[in-house]
């Protein structure tokens, strides 16, 4: 098993530390210049900090100071076992405790996927945290709700999430080939060439680590088992919606709907992208994420 830290990034100023924060110990990649603004980088599933390699250093070309955490659960970070450890409050709190451990009353955030979730809830419960709040192909959560209520194909689309309710199960398919499982759900809902194999080895590395697999599969099962909903809805934060309109998992219609519970927002989409937008078209998504982080659009 290789390092799964910030020796993967051809980066000269980035490193990997750990922060203690808000009851649970998480490793973070740093990289760019700490007196420069804060920009925090939230990874979904089935990633883990590394899928932002492509971002790190366009954003420390562009002038900010990056931390990117693994999320509880995932790679090298700690892994809690109860399912009251991955509420939702519990997952954004991680996120304002670590702005604070970095000595900032608040920071631009950008999340992907389930990062993307955390990344909504931290702007709607500790709206003073988020500066910039930038989302990719997730959608407002009162959105999604709503949708998996009114529309079969979303709840159709959504049947993974049902899946991981299963005790056991869920681990032993993702686990399956030496973590093979993860992988294939990876490479099935990107579009193709979207990772090497030298990226999909360092994936593999993350999701071979003892209790990683557990501990994704848990904020599912923490989502229904313990809805932990926001106190309000509506998102104040100058706010960038990226989407890529081929997701596999989510319709596109939700990113429009989305952008209406922000009183400043944006939403970028990209016809021909997946899930993984910001694997697959790089350029794009920086250019949008640092426009908007310099002056409240992706344009």
């Amino acid at each position: 098993m290789t390092a799964t830290d910030a020796s993967l990034l051809d980066l000269p100023s980035a490193e990997s530390t750990r922060h203690t924060v808000n009851g649970v110990d998480l490793h973070v990649v740093r990289a760019g210049d700490p007196d420069d603004e804060l920009v925090v980088l939230l990874h979904g599933f089935p990633d883990f900090w590394y899928g932002w390699r492509h971002q790190i250093p366009a954003l420390v070309d562009a002038g900010y100071y990056v931390v990117v955490p693994d999320q509880r659960g995932y790679n090298r970070s700690e892994k809690p076992r109860a399912l009251d450890a991955y509420r939702m409050r519990e997952l954004s709190g991680d996120v304002a405790a670590l702005i604070d451990a970095e000595g900032r009353d608040d920071a631009h955030v950008v999340g992907h996927d389930w990062g993307a979730a955390v990344a909504w809830d931290l702007a709607l419960r500790h709206p003073d945290t988020v500066d910039h709040l930038g989302i990719i192909n997730v959608p407002h959560p009162s959105v999604m709700r709503r949708t998996l209520k009114s529309s079969p194909r979303q709840l159709a689309r959504s049947w993974y999430m049902f899946f991981f309710q299963l005790p056991v199960v869920p681990e032993m398919v993702l686990g399956r080939g030496d973590a093979r499982g993860v992988l294939d759900v990876l490479e099935g809902s990107a579009n193709p060439g979207a990772f090497t194999d030298d990226e999909l080895a360092h994936y593999r590395d993350a999701w071979r680590r003892q209790g990683a697999i557990r501990g994704a599969v848990n904020w599912y099962r923490a989502l229904l088992r313990r809805r932990d909903d926001a106190p309000r809805e509506t998102v104040d934060a100058p706010t960038l919606v990226v989407w890529g309109d081929e997701d596999a998992a989510l319709l596109p219609s939700m990113a429009a709907e989305s952008v209406g519970y922000c009183t400043d927002g944006h939403l970028k989409r990209i016809p021909w992208a997946s899930h993984w937008v910001h694997d697959e078209e790089p350029e794009r998504v920086n250019d949008a994420l640092v426009g908007h982080l310099r002056d409240g659009n992706g344009s």
